[in-house]
């Protein structure tokens, strides 16, 4: 008889497939991005000779034929058009190759939990059996709901920036020959676009996994989510620290960041708010955040009870993953009473 694959092992046989993809997706994604640089760069060496030998024109314009000096402008502009465009698809596979790392790493961590829990799987009495299958319910709903998030982020964000610009270059390219005067105009407008689409891709990434969360940690980070979310929001957000500040691991600080970025978001959407505060208190045992408003309020048990049916990530994934690290959450909310939230995770 063949003996049955429980699902602790189905779901780590899972987690390694996807990594082994995920793996060679990278590889071949990495592979695209050094071609496209030396796309770049090839165009980009061009465009210097072109632009040196226009000034050269410029300086000796009577020993050049008129036809000459058109045909030159004209391969100027249209290199430096793709030489944009090559840029904004070399941004989006750079941007892309570092979700996919992330995703790696956190597909590596989820696997090595796996493993220690098949290895204590097989020590543990078969009691435990119900526990490890909500672990193994949580895991996945958790890894599944970071990719959905990471898919709806990427289609109204850089995705639709990117196609916005590639119409606008066609537009440019059907104007050379018509009308070079309104050419000029829309390619300005095309620089305009790609500069704002290049700082929007600056602040999907820290979004998605700020660089200063790692080089300086947990403090400097929020400080500075509040700082630019104070230019968008309709509410005053006001944020105090508080004990000897003190860095705790990746992973943890990586959870409380998203927690801040999910209930600043909840507020900014849903509780109609004219103020929110963070804190954030460092005390030996652990650290505790708390966002508080002034909105609207809710009824909590009902949310939570609702919670699963909704397909976003909120209160309820945030209960999972302070569960999973060992810590505690609070959510205190009535009617027209605002809502405050606390999460305590351990050192």
């Amino acid at each position: 008889m063949t003996e049955q694959t429980s699902p602790l092992q189905e779901l780590a046989n899972y987690c390694r497939q996807e990594q082994e993809a995920a793996q060679r997706q990278l590889s071949e994604l990495q592979a695209l991005i050094r071609q496209t640089s030396r796309d770049v760069e090839r165009l980009a060496q061009r465009s210097l000779q072109l632009t040196n030998q226009i000034k050269q024109m410029e300086n000796r314009p009577e020993s050049v034929p008129p036809a000459e000096i058109i045909e030159t402008y004209q391969s100027a502009l249209d290199v430096q058009k793709r030489l944009w465009l090559m840029r904004g698809q070399l941004e989006k596979f750079q941007s892309l190759e570092t979700h996919l790392q992330r995703y790696l790493e956190a597909l590596d961590r989820i696997c090595s939990m796996l493993t220690r829990a098949q290895e204590e799987q097989e020590e543990a009495p078969a009691s435990r059996s119900g526990m490890e299958s909500d672990l193994i319910v949580r895991l996945f709903e958790a890894q599944e709901q970071e990719r959905q998030r990471l898919v709806r982020q990427l289609h109204d964000g850089p995705a639709q920036a990117l196609t916005n610009l590639v119409l606008q270059a066609e537009i440019c390219e059907r104007l050379f020959q018509r009308d070079p005067e309104r050419a000029k105009t829309e390619l300005a407008v095309l620089k305009n676009a790609v500069v704002e689409t290049f700082q929007r891709m600056r602040e999907f990434l820290f979004d998605i996994r700020p660089m200063s969360l790692d080089d300086l940690g947990l403090v400097p980070t929020v400080r500075r989510y509040v700082e630019t979310l104070k230019d968008k929001a309709k509410f005053s957000i006001n944020l105090q620290i508080s004990g000897e500040e003190y860095r705790l691991a990746a992973y943890q600080e990586a959870a409380l960041f998203r927690i801040v970025q999910e209930l600043l978001t909840n507020v900014r959407r849903h509780a109609q708010a004219s103020q929110a505060v963070v804190r954030l208190v460092f005390q030996p045992q652990g650290v505790r955040l708390e966002v508080e408003d002034n909105g609207v309020g809710f009824d909590v048990e009902e949310a939570l009870a609702n919670a699963p049916m909704r397909k976003t990530i909120g209160l309820t994934s945030i209960r999972q993953w302070v569960e999973m690290l060992g810590g505690q959450l609070a959510i205190t909310s009535a009617p027209g009473k605002g809502t405050r939230v606390t999460v305590f995770l351990p050192v």
